[in-house]
Parts: structure tokens; sequence; C-alpha cells
């Protein structure tokens, strides 16, 4: 438009950066994070960021190096999280619960120039350079070790290696910072959690993106100045949904954990007067079934987002019991995680707390940050009915969807296919405009030409008093192709319940055909973030074989 123009005063690249910037001028003096008897203030946090920064570019890191981390959630995670975009770099969190053997592969694929790495898991990653070195990899990463003196364990560095503070001390708070030159420049890449296969992706996050997320992640978790947030999820996931980031735009003080159990979440709840956290539906399960001596009242309510997975409406329920308020949010790494919200209507607050817990179950509507989510038919592209049983394929688009797979463009082609984000998930809209996932496409089990969720058929045997834990997958059979198999964990007290017990409850509650076939009691598969890895319960029903005719009900 005649006489307008885009120049240095009114357009910046939008980064995360700023928000630690920002935070150290206006909250320069208040805690920005709390770890054990550690405790740093937004300045401090601030100058310790940019002397990373400084560190990383003195021995060569520079515009889009990667710079890997295998730590769980200390400050220096945290402190990562702006210290390696400050220096132009890619942060490329990891898995702690991956193996030398994994680590290997991811560190192989993104090739990063530096890796930090916390003393716990200093054998993990010394298997993995090993077993690159083996392969004929040339340029290995420098290694930066990390000592966190609450661990209480310190194990010894290996020849080459730095040591985390020292290597702070080598860069100066003075450095100048190297903001993104496009706001689409990538600013890290953090790998699916495995739930459906052995190979993690590596998902790009732009700076844009990160921004917008974190952001949009601040307005669903009610997040007003100076929250005080306690990192249940980790921050290797997703970048802790965004909330690595969008703790410092709000000045809030991080409560770092170095392990997750009921009793640490209620006792930090209580030492630092929390207001915030987040964690997956088994991190909530894990809550809602403390022993009573674990348990402790609120002072107040405590917004805690949980996503990730389907979270059982029995769950939510008992959490909003506790005195939680859940903030259900869906989305996938593809997304920065959260991409929807389950928006609360006040109408619905005078309907009973089962009803409540029934419609906060589902995924919800696309969030302030997210252009438009749609259910669609995969090979039409159009929209299905909003009538809550036309099933469909979840799909994204917009400016927090990420920017694609690290060097991967055939399945980025594939993700992108018809010009939305293609989810994977199967899911239903509701006439509200509500959407509801149903399933993964990939775990939907097709028995005798019907369709059944095994979301659905969770939900049922979850409800059932002696039940913590449940998984349902197909498996094989001769006459209906699969039937659905249940992996479940009894409650402590409730060994005597028996397969026929389950089997019978679920007849009770579900159609015949999608009443499992075989109840199996064990312990689940998880990955970190307390997701359910269904494609090793899938093997297990292959190795198991077709039920017979004569076991089938």
């Amino acid at each position: 438009m005649e006489g307008t123009t885009r120049c240095s005063a009114n357009y910046v690249p939008l980064t995360p950066i700023s928000f630690l910037e920002r935070s150290a001028l206006v909250y320069g003096d208040n805690v920005s994070i709390i770890h054990g008897s550690l405790n740093f203030t937004w300045k401090q946090t601030r100058d310790r960021c940019v002397s990373l920064a400084s560190a990383l570019s003195l021995i060569g890191v520079s515009r889009h190096d990667v710079v890997a981390a295998l730590a769980p959630n200390i400050p220096a995670l945290y402190e990562l999280h702006f210290g390696v975009p400050m220096a132009g770099g890619v942060l490329c969190t990891l898995n702690t619960r991956h193996d030398s053997s994994m680590v290997a592969v991811l560190l192989k694929r993104s090739e990063p120039k530096v890796i930090f790495v916390d003393d716990q898991f200093l054998d993990i990653a010394k298997g993995a350079l090993e077993i690159l070195s083996s392969s004929g990899a040339i340029n290995l990463p420098r290694v930066v070790v990390i000592h966190d003196h609450n661990n209480g364990v310190k194990q010894s560095f290996f020849k080459g290696s730095l040591e985390y503070e020292s290597f702070l001390a080598s860069g100066t708070s003075d450095f100048e910072i190297i903001w993104p030159n496009d706001e689409c420049d990538p600013i890290a890449v953090t790998y699916t959690s495995g739930t459906t296969s052995t190979h993690p992706k590596g998902v790009v996050y732009s700076h844009r993106g990160a921004y917008l997320n974190a952001l949009a992640s601040v307005l669903l978790n009610h997040m007003t100045s100076m929250p005080v947030y306690l990192w249940v999820v980790p921050m290797f996931h997703c970048n802790g949904w965004c909330l690595t980031w969008g703790v410092a735009a709000q000045g809030g003080t991080n409560i770092c954990l170095r392990t997750v159990t009921a009793k640490i979440i209620f006792d930090n709840i209580d030492r630092h007067n929390v207001s915030h956290m987040g964690g997956a539906p088994t991190v909530l399960n894990m809550i809602v079934n403390a022993p009573p001596d674990v348990k402790r009242p609120l002072s107040k309510k405590i917004a805690v987002m949980t996503g990730g997975a389907p979270p059982p409406s029995q769950v939510l329920f008992k959490m909003e019991g506790l005195g939680f308020e859940v903030i259900h949010a869906y989305g996938s790494t593809e997304t920065y995680g959260p991409g929807t919200i389950c928006m609360w209507k006040p109408e619905w607050n005078s309907l009973s707390p089962e009803a409540q817990a029934k419609l906060k179950s589902r995924q919800g509507v696309h969030h302030i940050g997210m252009g438009m989510v749609d259910v669609k038919d995969p090979e039409t592209m159009k929209s299905v009915p909003p009538d809550a049983k036309t099933i469909g394929e979840v799909m994204f688009r917009g400016n927090t969807v990420m920017n694609g797979y690290l060097k991967d463009s055939k399945a980025t082609e594939d993700a992108f296919k018809g010009g939305w984000f293609r989810t994977g998930d199967l899911g239903v809209k509701h006439p509200d405009g509500y959407i509801e996932v149903k399933d993964r496409s990939k775990d939907i089990i097709v028995s005798g030409g019907e369709n059944i969720s095994t979301i659905e058929v969770e939900s049922v045997i979850f409800s059932h008093p002696a039940v913590l834990e449940a998984a349902v997958v197909g498996r094989p059979d001769d006459h209906w192709g699969e039937t659905p198999c249940a992996f479940v964990k009894l409650k402590d007290g409730y060994n005597n319940v028996s397969a026929d017990e389950i089997m019978k409850y679920c007849r009770d509650h579900l159609p015949d055909y999608m009443v499992p076939k075989t109840v199996i009691f064990n312990d689940l598969p998880k990955t970190s973030t307390g997701k359910t890895q269904k494609f090793i319960l899938r093997q297990r029903t292959k190795a198991m074989g077709s039920l017979s005719k004569s076991s089938r009900l």
C-alpha cells in the first residue's frame, strides 16, 4: 500500500530470546529458577545464558549449528534453551530414557557440534560416542559435562570433556547476542516420542513458531505475571510444551525437578506455593492414586495442563475433586506441543461433575496461536460433518506447525500433503465444533468389519475401581481379523481381580464386539512423557498369535 514500508522501526523477527531480555529488565531481582538449594534471579539467568552463548561462540558454534543436550529438568537445560539460540545455534534436546544406540542414531542425524551431558547420563553418552567412533564418524561433538550438585553422584569426566560451570566462566555476559535474521530460522530440533515406532523423527521448530506457541501456552495456562511453574513435563519433550520460553515471558519462577513422584509433586507444591504445572494423563493418574499419607490439601487452585494422550474422564473428575484446575490441551511434537484447547463454556458449570469431566476430555478447538484444526477425510480432504459420529483424520494448519522433519524431505512432504499437517489421529467433530480424538490411525482395531476405538475401550476399563492403568491393542484373529486385547495394571490391594471380571465389566458397559477377548495383567511400556508405547504391545500380541475359536467369546 502506498506510503507504507517495512523497516527496522516496525519489523523485528519474532524470537523467544526477547522474553529473557525483557524479564531481566522487568523482573531482574525476582527468582527465576529454584532447584533444591540452588536459585537464580532473572538478571543472573540472563547473564548466565549470554555467557553460555559467548562460550559456545568461542568454540566455533555459529548460525544454524546444532547443539545437543542430554539432561533432566535442571537449571542448565533451562539455560540452554536461551543460550544456544543466543549463539545462533539450534538446540536439540535428547530423551534421557534413550540408550546409547538410539542416542548414537540421533547424534548421527543431527550432527551437533557440542553435546551437554548431565553426569547421571554420562555412560549413555560415552557409549553413543564410542558407537559413532567405531562406525567411522570423524566429527564427533565436543562434550560439556553438567554436574548437578543436588544429585550427589558425580561421575568422572572423560578425556577432552569440559565442565559446565567452567565453560560458562570462559564466556562473557557482554557478548553481542546473535539474533535471527529470519524469524522462520530454526531454533530447535526435538524428536518425536516414539510411541508408534522405534525411529523418532527430528521435528524442526522456528523462532516464530516457538514465540507464538510460548505465548499461546501462557494464555492456555491462565498465567498472569510471575507464576510459579513446577517442571513435571520433561523440558526435552516439545521444549517443555514451549513453557521453557513461556515462563520467561511472564517473569515466573521455574521449580526444577530431576525426578517425579507423587510425593515430590505434593512436597514442592506445598514448599514453593506452586501455581501451575503440567503432566501427561499418567502423571495425573499417579496423583489421584497417591497414598493418603502423600496427598495434601491444596491451599489454592493449581492449574495443571494435560495432554499427550486422551485423558480418561474419571481421572479428570478425580483431579478436579482434589482441587486442581485441569486444562486439557491436544497436539503433537509437530505442533510444538499444544495445538488445541478444550475451552470451557460457562453454561457447562451447571452440569454434574461427571458430565463436566466427559466434556473436558474432548480435545476442543484450535488455540489462539494456531490457524485452524479440522477433521477431514484423508482421501478427499473434505471436512467430516459435525455429527460426533463420522470419523476422519485430525489436521492442523497454522504458524505453530513445524518447519518439517530434519533431513527427511519425503516424510515432510507426506505430512503436509494437501496443504495441512496430517496428525495420523482419527477423530470426530461435535455439533459445537469441538473435536474429539478417537484413536491413532495405527491403533484403531478393525474386527469383523467394525472399527473399534481403543480409547473408548480403555476409558471403560479405567472406570473399574481396581484398575490403575490400561491400554488396548488389536490381537490377530483368524476369524475376525483382530480382536481387542487389554493390558491392565491393577492398583495395590486388588491382585485378586481376574481377567474374566474385567471382561464382564466391559460387557456391561460396551457392545459385545468392543469387549476385550484377552486381558493381560502387566506393567505398561511407556515413553519418558508417560505415553504408552503401543507398538511394543502390538508386537507382544503378534507374538501371542491368533486367538483360538474355542476361547473366543
